[in-house]
């Protein structure tokens, strides 16, 4: 009895649990709240994108119809209440994913670009996860090793040699990353006198000269009242001054003339600086002192400092990729005793007043590879070199294994210099530490290799002074450079598509002419280096394969520079006018885009009775298809018979079109005239039947 009870207890409770489990399995099934399954929740995502997509087709599109609705406040505060809501979702969904999400940051100058490319980043993110899931659902794991074949071996990471630090014998090389910022506030913005990039020539910056034997043009000296011209606001400035020289009759070569000319051509070289010096041991970088020149204040001292000396040693850290014409981001100068940085980002406009010493010929400027830093010099303060002396071409005077500072650093001072900075972003404010001791290591022993390099230079020469005489005046050559501003023509892509070495027909050739073309024109508009709006390999490949999509040019990037995904619509348009070009030959192309006259062919110096190419158009008759004068042709000559039109009429033919294939041959009349010979001939050809003849009657 209890055994029943038991087991009637035992089979309600089975029941109830089974009753229990039937309901969780239907909760379990349930994917998410209202959705049983993927496809439910698919179906109505799918339809909730579409109809989203139909109602933003439907907003008013940018342009008049956009302005007249934006006129109205009600529409404003919609607009503005809906871009919230869509930047705090975009936000959330940007942290779900683990990708930054300062979407609603508006304070900045470039917050508009950035937050684009941030979107672009996080969509390239999510995309890339998504996909990585939806391998894995189909069953590939990408994280499983691939099956190699017995033997293989990966090949290996080869890292250059000046990205490679050994910290000890036998010891395995390091390799360090590059200090870099992707978000660094753009200087130029800060500068008092904006960049001129526009299309005209470079004028010298200078307004005041220090140190002149012959004085300042005047044209220099009051370019400062010109700036303040109201009629010439409105264009580039460079054209500005070219303008103003046009009215008041300024001789142009005052505009374009080196300011130290003068001062350079009638320099001497002093009896102590040919003579052999005694080489002075630089101080420990350690116990040297390092000032920062960041005001106006510090800088005036250290041009006062600077002319009490009689040598010092300067070099310039540049930076070329985030601007057009490039920016000089820091000054390096040492003396016997310290050492200085200058922040020529912060004083930009106030360099030029280091001409003082830099213009003084009782001062030795000492440089190291100075063709550059001359240019950048003059082109971004107006700063001008007088009594300058090249380490480098020193170097090459003495025929060393290698002329870089580098080796000279090893060589004469058993110093490794630290090649991670080489590329480094100097833009980067705070400087830290290790790019500040970088900066000073290209000053702080060049005095010293000064003087070793002088000294070798007289002891090669037998202690003559020529070959230390050369060095100066090939020092004073580099003095003499004068910044070239590039200027866009029509022809400027030529040279680089010669360097390419690459054969292009005429649609490629086209399509490479208007991207080089709008490549220089946004650099010049944003500021940007060329090789940051569109670098050459890729454009080198739009060019070649002419992509009939949008999607097409974005392959053909990688990665895609900003500019490019932003002005895609104006690429696409520039590869489909370059694909309506005829196909021709690509000499034939490059001379039409010249605007020069095909090649003629050699003239032929054999000359027939029907050779018209010596004969113009003009000499030729014309004649309308009902004039044209018409002579029916023959077959024999026994058919011929006179035309209605006058053969005078016909200047165009010369002669009867028959066939005389069957003509006998004209005979004379009177046989005396013949020889006894030729009447023997005659008989005997007489004799024989001509076969022609004989079926011409068989017909």
């Amino acid at each position: 009895m209890d055994s029943s009870k038991s087991r009637g207890a035992l089979q309600d409770s089975t029941s109830e649990n089974n009753n229990n489990n039937n309901d969780g399995d239907e909760e379990k099934d349930e994917l998410c709240p209202g959705f049983q399954d993927v496809d439910a929740f698919v179906k109505y995502g799918l339809g909730a994108v579409l109809s989203a997509t139909k109602a933003s087709g439907a907003l008013p599109q940018v342009g008049d119809e956009y302005d007249f609705y934006r006129s109205f406040p009600g529409f404003q505060e919609f607009c503005q209440s809906q871009g919230d809501q869509l930047l705090h979702c975009m936000s959330q969904i940007m942290q779900y994913h683990g990708c930054r999400s300062l979407m609603r940051d508006r304070n900045k100058l470039t917050g508009l670009e950035e937050r684009f490319d941030l979107v672009v980043d996080s969509n390239d993110a999510i995309l890339e996860r998504a996909g990585i899931l939806l391998d894995e659902a189909d069953g590939v794991n990408r994280s499983q090793q691939p099956v190699m074949p017995a033997g293989f071996q990966p090949p290996k990471i080869v890292v250059s040699s000046w990205n490679r630090k050994s910290s000890g014998s036998g010891s395995r090389a390091e390799t360090f990353r590059l200090l870099h910022a992707k978000n660094i506030a753009r200087p130029q913005l800060k500068f008092r006198e904006k960049v001129d990039n526009s299309n005209t020539p470079f004028i010298p910056k200078i307004f005041i000269k220090p140190n002149a034997v012959k004085p300042l043009p005047s044209y220099f000296t009051s370019k400062q009242i010109c700036k303040e011209r109201p009629e010439d606001l409105d264009v580039p400035a460079a054209l500005a001054d070219f303008i103003h020289q046009q009215r008041t009759q300024k001789p142009v070569e005052d505009m374009f003339a080196h300011p130290y000319q003068y001062e350079l051509d009638h320099l001497t070289t002093p009896e102590s600086l040919l003579s052999k010096p005694e080489p002075q041991m630089y101080k420990p970088i350690a116990e040297t002192n390092c000032s920062f020149i960041d005001s106006l204040e510090d800088l005036v001292a250290l041009n006062e400092k600077l002319c009490s000396l009689s040598e010092f040693a300067v070099d310039l850290e540049h930076h070329s990729y985030r601007s057009f014409l490039g920016l000089t981001s820091l000054m390096q100068i040492s003396t016997r005793e310290e050492d200085f940085i200058i922040d020529t980002l912060e004083l930009r406009s106030e360099m030029y007043i280091l001409n003082e010493a830099f213009t003084d010929p009782s001062i030795v400027k000492v440089f190291h590879g100075a063709d550059s830093d001359i240019e950048w010099l003059q082109r971004d303060f107006g700063l001008y070199v007088v009594n300058l002396f090249d380490t480098h071409q020193a170097s090459r005077a003495l025929n060393l294994a290698r002329h870089s500072l580098d080796h000279l650093l090893k060589h004469f001072c058993t110093v490794d210099s630290d090649k991670r900075y080489q590329l480094a972003d100097w833009r980067i404010r705070p400087l830290p530490d290790e790019m500040v001791q970088y900066a000073r290591t290209d000053t702080h022993y060049l005095l010293y290799i000064y003087d070793c390099v002088k000294t070798q230079l007289l002891e090669t020469n037998h202690g003559q002074p020529g070959l230390l005489q050369s060095v100066w005046n090939k020092s004073k050559d580099i003095s003499l450079k004068k910044y070239v501003k590039p200027i866009f023509t029509e022809e400027s892509y030529l040279e680089l598509q010669r360097k390419q070495k690459r054969s292009l027909n005429t649609q490629q050739h086209t399509a490479f002419r208007l991207l080089f073309a709008w490549r220089n024109k946004l650099a010049r508009q944003e500021d940007e280096s060329t090789g940051y709006v569109l670098p050459t390999h890729m454009m080198i490949k739009i060019s070649e394969e002419l992509p009939r999509e949008p999607q097409g040019i974005i392959a053909c990037c990688n990665p895609v520079p900003p500019l490019v995904r932003q002005q895609i619509n104006e690429l696409h348009s520039l590869v489909q006018q370059a694909r309506e070009m005829p196909l021709l030959k690509a000499e034939i192309a490059a001379q039409k885009t010249k605007g020069l006259t095909p090649i003629k062919k050699p003239e032929v110096t054999l000359f027939g009775p029907h050779d018209t190419s010596r004969v113009s158009e003009s000499d030729l008759p014309h004649f309308s298809p009902d004039e044209l004068p018409v002579k029916q042709g023959v077959l024999f000559s026994e058919d011929e018979h006179k035309m209605d039109v006058d053969d005078e009429k016909k200047s165009g033919l010369l002669a009867q079109a028959k066939i005389t294939l069957f003509q006998e041959p004209e005979t004379k009349n009177d046989q005396e005239s013949l020889s006894v010979a030729h009447m023997k001939a005659r008989r005997i050809i007489e004799a024989f039947e001509n076969p022609f003849r004989m079926v011409r009657n068989n017909q």
